[in-house]
């Protein structure tokens, strides 16, 4: 009896520790250990407030794009340039002006019987009609100036009208007035109308034709 109990206990031992041993080893994918869940509330607890370090703020330097504008960078009337005026076609006011100055001189030289004036104004091929209906060239216009023997109490122009045609080239028509005496001694009070044609040449107006009428005296 003995026997079979001693048996019995051996046999139910060895089933035992067979158990043991063919029971499976913990893995990781077991729950973790005290000291891994240690680790683990380590690294998922924020530390605390008195740990953290707070780095400066600095503030941004302000863009230079982003200055105020300032009503000096607005345009305004004053710094706008003014649009030039049209000119009027046909005008030059410096040539006008110039070759106005030079008809009143010539008509001036008229009583001083200061004919050098003229022949500076006068071109070389000078073709024109004088006032006693005949065709004169640059000689034969001033001729007639030097054998002009009235005594002069005025001579001036009464009218004169200038026409630009580009840059070079102007046309005159006016009306002249001489006062005076004639060589026979008798008065006169005579009225001309002329036209001039002026070409600017070598940088200066020159008067290369001219038509003159008598229309009183």
């Amino acid at each position: 009896m003995k026997i079979i109990i001693s048996l019995l206990t051996s046999a139910f031992l060895a089933s035992w520790a067979i158990a043991q041993e063919e029971s499976p080893a913990p893995t990781e994918s077991s729950a973790p250990t005290s000291e891994e869940k240690a680790s683990v509330t380590v690294e998922t607890t924020p530390p605390p407030a008195a740990e953290k370090k707070e780095e400066p703020v600095i503030a941004p330097a302000p863009a230079a794009s982003a200055a105020p504008k300032t009503e000096a960078a607005k345009p305004t009337a004053a710094t706008k340039p003014a649009a030039a005026a049209p000119a009027a076609p046909g005008k030059n006011l410096i040539g006008e002006a110039a070759i106005k100055d030079m008809e009143n001189k010539w008509e001036a030289s008229v009583p001083s019987h200061n004919y050098s004036m003229v022949e500076g104004y006068v071109s070389a091929d000078f073709m024109g009609v004088s006032s006693k209906g005949k065709f004169v060239n640059r000689s034969q216009m001033l001729s007639e100036y030097k054998g002009d023997k009235d005594t002069y109490k005025s001579a001036k122009n009464e009218k004169l009208n200038v026409k630009m045609y580009g840059k070079d080239v102007a046309v005159v028509t006016g009306r002249a007035r001489e006062v005076g005496t004639g060589k026979d001694g008798k008065a006169f009070d005579r009225t001309f109308l002329f036209t001039d044609t002026w070409m600017m040449r070598g940088g200066k107006w020159q008067c290369v034709a001219s038509q003159s009428t008598k229309i009183k005296g």
